[in-house]
């Protein structure tokens, strides 16, 4: 598999290799080949196209010690990919769409994305004509969307350039995440992937890989990073902590946590025999977004003594009242 990909003469250096019983063995370092057997199980008409196949798929690739750091650069990663197989009259429809995912997915997290296009390798595979017209797909692309982008000149994967998407953090620090190819040879020519066109006639489509995260692992470390682990609340673990006064109050902070819970409220009940103030200054420590202290008074009139991470006592408000805010700030992920 790794010899008709390319992967064995290109990429060997970086894979996990085991001889085993007179056997060559590695470990998956790339999701790339394995959609086309799901594509080559049955003919395919040009009616068929686009066909996107996704895979959250566990790679692991040999990196060396001195480039290994935190969750930046592990050996053993989780790759959010996807190989979309299209006509190339769809080319130029597919990465529009693209762009608009990944700019709407790094929206979220309010970060400013910038692209670049990575151009054809020293060690390129494949006819220069298609690489000339693969990069002009990426290039039409770009300036239809109407982006201004960087040219990383030789930077392109061994099989086809690509667009690289970079976010820039809090502190101002770049970070390669997203990446949209386009491959006219790896997969299309050397697996010898066809459609029956209009006219009747065999022809190959175009493989488009796309990974909008990267890697998860590296990605969780650069959101850690950006937010100094102070998250907003809709991406917090523990979104709200429930802390006692005391231990008499523990029933009610338990249905308090109950309610948030059935809200879909990440919650977590403090019930340590502790005093009050040392929760707090521990879950501040945490940077959980917010504490609800429960005492006589809230459980009295079904409340909750509101604090919120950095900016400290918000007041009382009713419990409803509270979960309604939270709801609508989780969905609005301000």
């Amino acid at each position: 598999l790794w010899e008709q990909s390319g992967h064995w003469g290109h990429y060997q250096e970086n894979m996990f290799i085991l001889n085993v019983d007179e056997e060559t063995y590695s470990l998956k370092p790339m999701n790339c080949p394995e959609s086309t057997y799901v594509y080559r199980h049955k003919v395919r008409s040009y009616r068929d196209l686009p066909l996107r196949y996704s895979e959250i798929g566990r790679l692991h690739r040999n990196e060396i010690s001195g480039a290994l750091g935190g969750m930046f650069r592990v050996r053993q990663i989780t790759m959010d990919d996807a190989h979309i197989y299209c006509r190339p009259d769809q080319i130029l429809s597919e990465i529009n769409t693209l762009i608009g995912l990944v700019r709407r997915v790094y929206g979220l997290f309010k970060f400013e994305v910038s692209f670049k296009l990575s151009t054809k390798p020293d060690n390129a595979m494949g006819d220069p004509k298609l690489w000339e017209g693969a990069e002009s797909a990426l290039r039409q692309a770009l300036e239809q969307n109407g982006i201004k982008y960087g040219v990383k000149e030789k930077d392109g994967a061994f099989y086809g350039p690509k667009i690289d998407i970079q976010i820039k953090d809090a502190i101002g620090r770049d970070w390669q995440v997203a990446t949209i190819q386009l491959d006219f040879v790896m997969l299309p020519e050397r697996f010898d992937l066809t459609y029956i066109d209009a006219d009747g006639q065999a022809k190959r489509p175009v493989a488009i890989h796309r990974a909008i995260f990267g890697s998860f692992e590296r990605f969780i470390g650069i959101l850690t990073e950006h937010y100094a682990g102070a998250f907003p609340a809709w991406l917090s673990p523990v979104q709200v902590a429930v802390l006692p006064i005391t231990d008499a109050f523990n029933d009610y902070a338990k249905s308090v946590v109950d309610a948030l819970k059935e809200n879909n409220v990440r919650a977590e009940l403090d019930d340590r025999n502790e005093k009050v103030g040392f929760k707090i200054r521990e879950w501040e420590t945490k940077k959980a977004p917010y504490m609800l202290i429960v005492g006589q008074k809230e459980k009295d009139s079904g409340s909750v003594s509101v604090r919120r991470h950095r900016e400290g006592d918000k007041g009382t408000q009713k419990l409803p009242e509270f979960i309604e805010n939270i709801k609508k700030e989780l969905v609005e992920k301000t």
